[in-house]
């Protein structure tokens, strides 16, 4: 150890066998958010060019994940270390916990639930960014509620806000990516297995006839802008599963389904649909989502899908 400047609360001197020497600075935190670790470059304080690395009782994946892309190292008390020196070359990385430990001491904070998906899909599908108000009577949600929710998200930087709370810019992407961790597909509705003997296309004309109320989501959704390959299961948001099924003669399957009927805990999932060759389909957001935790190749789908979304942001967002 040696003095420090501000900005540092420790310098670690480390020496290879063959004498050559190098050091690290330290900065100890109680609790560090994405938010926060963005900030550490650019805050007053100096490490003296030396490498920087941050300790802290526990760090999220996320604010991990954030400290990876500033090149700024880490460690914490159960185990997540990543240190990297180039003099005298030192590469440290280990995976300690995935979740805090303590979370229990706290409010939980999660996007898990119907009134969390809702305002989330509102963030993604907005050009503009809505503010407490729009989203609270557009989500049907009260607006503490809301307030609460993007305290979280701008704590885990995945909206910008100015000084007065109003936002101004939404990482959707990251933001997609997050909701689709903490509620996964099987999460947010009933799921039953079924099999159309006449394949997916028999399927697909069987809806575009009906009066169903459904909307048609992964692979066979992504496939109309950003196709992967031919998809092989048909995963399709239904009000009525069980009754649906029969109408349109799905036979009950466990192996060789080709169609999973889910029925939604929320009506939310049927927001910004839109209808293709007389098939319905789910909003581009509502698709990534639901693919990212999907089986199979679903996650490659998504980030397929993601990845087009990104380029074409004019044509899908509102």
């Amino acid at each position: 150890m040696t003095d420090t400047s501000p900005g540092m609360d420790a310098i670690i001197s480390i020496g290879s066998p063959d004498r050559r020497e190098g050091a690290i600075a330290i900065q100890a935190h109680a609790r560090l958010t994405p938010k926060r670790a963005s900030q550490l470059v650019s805050d007053g304080g100096t490490t003296d060019g030396l490498p920087l690395a941050v300790f802290a009782r526990y760090l999220s994946e996320s604010t991990r994940a954030r400290l990876r892309d500033l090149d700024v190292g880490y460690l914490d008390l159960t185990g997540n270390i990543r240190i990297i020196l180039s003099k005298p070359g030192l590469v440290i990385e280990t995976e300690g916990a995935s979740v805090d430990p303590d979370r229990q001491q706290r409010p939980a904070r999660t996007l898990r639930g119907s009134k969390a998906g809702r305002i989330v899909r509102l963030l993604v599908d907005r050009k503009s960014p809505p503010g407490v108000r729009e989203i609270a009577e557009a989500a049907s949600v009260d607006a503490g509620y809301v307030s609460r929710v993007l305290t979280l998200l701008d704590s885990e930087a995945l909206i910008v806000r100015t000084g007065r709370g109003k936002i101004e810019s939404v990482d959707w992407p990251a933001l997609l990516r997050r909701w689709a961790t903490e509620a996964p597909l099987d999460s947010r509705g009933t799921g039953m297995t079924l099999l159309e003997p006449r394949g997916l296309s028999a399927l697909l004309t069987k809806l575009a006839d009906s009066n169903e109320h459904y909307v048609v989501t992964g692979g066979l959704a992504a496939r109309t802008v950003a196709p992967v390959a031919p998809p092989r299961l048909a995963t399709i948001w239904m009000r009525d599963a069980s009754d649906a099924a029969k109408r349109l003669n799905l036979r009950p399957a466990e192996a060789g389904a080709n169609v999973l009927a889910i029925e939604p805990s929320d009506d939310s999932v049927f927001d910004g649909a839109s209808e293709r060759d007389g098939v319905r389909h789910a909003a581009l957001s509502q698709v990534a989502a639901d693919l990212l935790t999907s089986p199979g190749r679903g996650p490659a789908e998504a980030e397929e899908l993601i990845e087009w979304m990104i380029a074409n942001e004019e044509v899908w967002r509102r």
